[in-house]
């Protein structure tokens, strides 16, 4: 935990500053493109030990819709620029400012709006236990998630009683076999946009 500790702590920092001239861009594709409302958008999530915490993302949404839980490709509600943000994940750059204060980690589940973690029940509320993660098994297996709800006739229904069960799952295997190295192999995997193998999250 301590090694995990130093490298969210200095990668983030790194990391920060590696990017900061695509936050610049980004910041700047956003005012332009989205001049109605902020260009980070902040969202109360549920970290470790249950304690909330505020989640740094680049916005990807208009400011009027409906505030659903749940995102879907091609909501009318994602701008064109918010949808290219999205696709390449650059949305969640701002979140190494979570890493580095310490409300997330690189690695691990990613933080639930509150009614979600509300459902977890007996040994799933052991995932509280852990720090919230930039990535995570379950985000490698479903890094198509948004594509997959498109296709769904009732997208909440289907993440509901399907992805989001499995995403537990899937987290509570991760906190029995969580290593440092394991860790460092996930964050390899997220940059070469590679999944994990299946028989991993059985």
């Amino acid at each position: 935990m301590f090694l995990k500790n130093i490298f969210d702590k200095v990668f983030s920092l790194l990391g920060l500053i590696i990017v900061s001239p695509i936050l610049f861009i980004i910041t700047v594709l956003i005012k332009i493109k989205m001049p109605e409302g902020p260009v980070i958008y902040k969202q109360k999530r549920v970290g470790q030990h249950g304690n909330l915490f505020t989640m740094y993302k680049f916005r990807t949404m208009t400011m009027s819709h409906s505030g659903s839980p749940v995102s879907i490709m091609g909501e009318s509600r994602i701008t064109p620029l918010g949808a290219k943000l999205r696709k390449y994940k650059l949305d969640e750059l701002p979140e190494l400012w979570n890493v580095l204060i310490g409300d997330m980690s690189f690695v691990g589940p990613r933080p639930d709006v509150p009614g979600y973690a509300d459902k977890l029940t007996g040994e799933e509320r052991k995932i509280l236990e852990l720090r919230p993660g930039i990535t995570g098994p379950a985000s490698l297996k479903y890094k198509n998630e948004e594509e997959i709800l498109a296709k769904q006739d009732d997208p909440i229904r289907y993440n509901n009683e399907m992805i989001y069960p499995d995403k537990v799952r899937i987290n509570l295997n991760y906190m029995k076999h969580q290593s440092f190295w394991l860790d460092i192999k996930i964050i390899i995997y997220t940059l070469l946009g590679k999944k994990l193998k299946e028989d991993y999250f059985n």
